[in-house]
Order: C-alpha cells, then structure tokens, then sequence
C-alpha cells in the first residue's frame, strides 16, 4: 500500500478532514491532498508528526508491516508465472522487487516469489543468470528468520541447493544448521556435500545411517497400521502387513530372526496354532541371527555393536518364558507346544 494509501485509510478512520490534517502539521490542504492522490510524497521530516497524528507507528505509515492475503498472493504469483511465459525475465524480476519493496515485511509473498523466480532461471536460457544471485538469495535470506517452520525451513533448502549448484560447498554446508538433527535430509544433504569434497567415506557412512533409519521407520510404521487393521478385525490386512515387514527385514539384509519374527502376534491374534508353532521354532532356532545386520555389506562403514553369546542366551530364555505363559494357552495339545512347555527345546 502507497504511503498516500496510508495516509488517507488513517485519517478517515480519525474522522479527520484533509483541512484538519493540515492544520495540525502546520501545512496547506491541497499538499495532503498531493500526498493521498499519489503526486507527491511527505518530506522525511513530517514522517513522525504523521504517524503521531493518525496513531500509528511509522513502519506502518511506510507500509512495512503492511501484509497481503493469502489469496492476493496466490493471484499475483499467478500473474508472475504467466509473466515470465510472455515477458522477459528480467522485466518480471524488476516488477517483482517493486513489489517486494511495497510490502517488504510480508514473508510469504518474498518466499513463494524467490522460489518461483530462482526455478526459472534455472530452467531458462539466461545468460548471466548468476547476476541475480545477491538478490534472490538476499531474499531467502530475510525468510531465515521467519517464525513460520515451513518459510524458514524452505528458505534454508533454497539457499543449501543455490550454493550447491554454485559449487560452494562450504556455503552450502552452513545452512544444514537449519535443519533440525533429526531430520533426514539434513543428512542427506551432508552426505551430499562430503562426496563432492572428496570425504566420500562421511558420505557412504551418512548414506548407510539413512538406510539403517530408514528401515527402522518403515517397521514402526508397518506395525502401526497391522494394528489399525488387527483392531477393525480385517485378517487379510494384518497378515499381508506381517509379509510385507519380513519382507522389508530381508532387503535391508536385518537377519533371518529379524525376518521371521513379525507374524507371531497375527498368528497369536488369529489362535492359528500350526502357524504359531512354526514362527515360534524359527523365532527360537534364528536368535543367533538377531544381529547379523552388523556383518551385512549394506552397513559396512557403520560401527554397529554386535550381539554376544550372552545376550542371545538370554533372550532365548526370556521367549521360552512368554511362549509358554497363559496368552498361548490356545496352543495346548500342539507337540511343538507341549514340548516348550515342559522345557526340553533343544537349540
């Protein structure tokens, strides 16, 4: 909004005339007149007395907390897009840092605008296109210290992938501060970085971290939704869930344990006994594989802990005990079971 814009909303909500106004500045009716017409704008030195007179501060006389709607935004960079498709680039670039200039604080707008502008000097054949760097990236630098998660986070990916593709690498890498630790892609983006700057054992072991995390979502996920389908009694989704967990424990190369042991609480669920019987000798005949993942080629830049003797000894003894406790008491009359239950299992 123009100053003069500015001027003539305040006044009006006062209930003060263009004469009134005038008076109180000690000034002619027709300059404010020139002010809200867009003739001419206030000398620097009336700013303040202004803003006094209309309650206001003066960011906001100038518009700088002045903020647009999401849905002005959305018909602008609307009209930018097909802009760019029916005018020079560079024309589009000047008219959108006008824009910007008018609404300065207005995060979104320089955001969303930034994004659109940098996406098509990548994809379309400027010469010089890296003249518009300090710009674009002076943009996405304000929206670093937005409140808004998603404006400052994107505005972080921008500038990681800006610099990237600038082969600055070392720049790049600052922004991964950004990102929370826990996200993925900061990872992601420093092994990016380290194979580019010749550190491509950082590189393989980030990559292998994402794979070994990765699996572990997958599985937590998995088991979430067999829940979901167990509790609504849908027996064919829960066991193809089931499938579909030993099957993800084989590709991430997790140990045959690992891999047989996901039905048993389906089969439990469903008193399947033949099935119960059979997970329950391949849960117990694989516990010395449950930490075969750290021998696995996939992890081989990683230090993962390997699974002692003792340990595998111990958990045997734990699965004996709830094999053979009162929620398997469908499985009486079952060989297999009987046999556990009398305590002659033989590794």
């Amino acid at each position: 909004m123009a100053i003069g814009d500015v001027i003539r909303k305040y006044r009006k909500n006062k209930g003060m005339t263009q004469e009134e106004m005038a008076a109180w500045l000690g000034i002619t009716t027709p300059a404010v007149n020139k002010w809200e017409r867009g003739n001419t704008l206030p000398d620097i030195t009336l700013l303040a007395p202004i803003a006094r007179l209309l309650d206001i501060t003066t960011d906001e006389l100038l518009s700088f907390k002045d903020e647009l709607t999401d849905e002005e935004i959305n018909q602008y960079l609307s009209n930018v897009q097909k802009d760019l498709e029916n005018k020079s680039f560079h024309e589009v670039f000047i008219s959108v840092k006008e824009k910007i200039q008018e609404y300065p604080n207005c995060e979104k707008l320089i955001w969303q605008a930034a994004v659109i502008l940098d996406a098509n000097r990548i994809t379309m054949n400027l010469p010089n296109k890296e003249n518009y760097d300090d710009t674009i990236f002076g943009w996405f630098e304000r929206c670093l210290h937005s409140k808004n998660e998603q404006i400052h986070n994107q505005a972080a990916d921008s500038l990681f992938h800006g610099y990237f593709r600038k082969e600055d690498y070392e720049k790049a890498n600052q922004y991964l501060d950004y990102f929370s630790s826990e996200n993925p892609e900061r990872k992601r983006r420093k092994a990016l970085v380290n194979s580019k700057t010749g550190k491509k054992m950082e590189a393989c072991r980030e990559y292998e971290e994402l794979i070994f995390t990765g699996y572990q979502h997958i599985q937590m996920t998995l088991n979430g939704l067999r829940m979901l389908y167990m509790e609504d009694n849908n027996h064919e989704m829960a066991k193809k869930l089931a499938e579909v967990s030993s099957s993800a424990a084989s590709t991430f190369e997790m140990g045959k344990y690992n891999e047989v042991c996901f039905g048993l609480e389906v089969a439990a669920w469903e008193k399947d006994v033949a099935w119960t019987a059979q997970l329950m000798q391949d849960i117990l005949e694989n516990i010395e594989t449950i930490g075969d993942f750290a021998k696995s080629r996939l992890y081989q830049h990683m230090t993962l802990k390997t699974v002692g003797s003792e340990f595998s000894t111990g958990l045997k003894q734990k699965l004996l005990e709830s094999f053979t406790d009162e929620s398997f008491s469908y499985m009486q009359g079952n060989e297999y079971w009987e046999k556990l239950k009398r305590g002659v299992y033989n590794s």
